[in-house]
């Protein structure tokens, strides 16, 4: 028979029933990997659709109320005089969906981070398993197992300084038009 050398790694590895059940349990934890991929993408996609609906309903809601503040006003006086009503009803309003897109950005970024540190090990478990198809019983169980245990463990994730992003900018239009449509209730009320 052909000495252990001259076989083909896959043919060393289903000879050896420790390089065999290494091989059986990387693919099924990069099985497991991806299937959570899959899932925080869809977690992802969610999100952003909400955030989107989120958007849409700040602008219908302040559209609706400047339609029907501008078919009641018809030159009252006494309405003039309770325009704080509607702006604080608006501004509360507003605010709410204001913080309610801002908590809906930041889940998304927390989610991204989950997955791309889920892409970050499947890539890591990726090269382990190639590493093991291509030495076969060369390759070491030992210290390659204790490498990929320590590119695991070792990952820093580093705390960034807080920048300007572009989910602040879009929380400050959002506040800059809940503001002007505060300006807009008073103009339509009183004029």
């Amino acid at each position: 028979m052909m000495d252990a050398k001259t076989l083909h790694p896959l043919h060393q590895i289903a000879e050896t029933p420790s390089h065999r059940l290494l091989l059986k349990q990387w693919l099924k934890e990069e099985e497991h990997i991806l299937h959570r991929i899959a899932l925080k993408e869809t977690q992802v996609d969610a999100t952003r659709r909400e955030i989107t609906q989120l958007y849409y309903l700040f602008f219908i809601f302040q559209s609706t109320l400047l339609l029907l503040l501008y078919t009641v006003a018809s030159g009252s006086s006494f309405l003039c005089k309770r325009y704080w009503i509607p702006s604080l009803c608006s501004l509360v309003c507003s605010l709410g969906l204001i913080w309610a897109i801002r908590y809906k950005s930041d889940n998304e970024s927390h989610l991204q981070k989950l997955l791309e540190r889920e892409l970050e090990d499947s890539s890591v478990l990726e090269k382990c398993v190639e590493e093991l198809k291509k030495k076969g019983l060369d390759f070491d169980l030992m210290k390659e197992v204790d490498a990929f245990r320590r590119a695991k463990s070792l990952r820093v994730e580093s705390k960034d300084v807080r920048k300007w992003s572009g989910r602040d900018f879009v929380v400050l239009f959002f506040i800059t038009v809940a503001c002007l449509v505060l300006g807009l209730v008073k103009i339509i009320l009183c004029s």
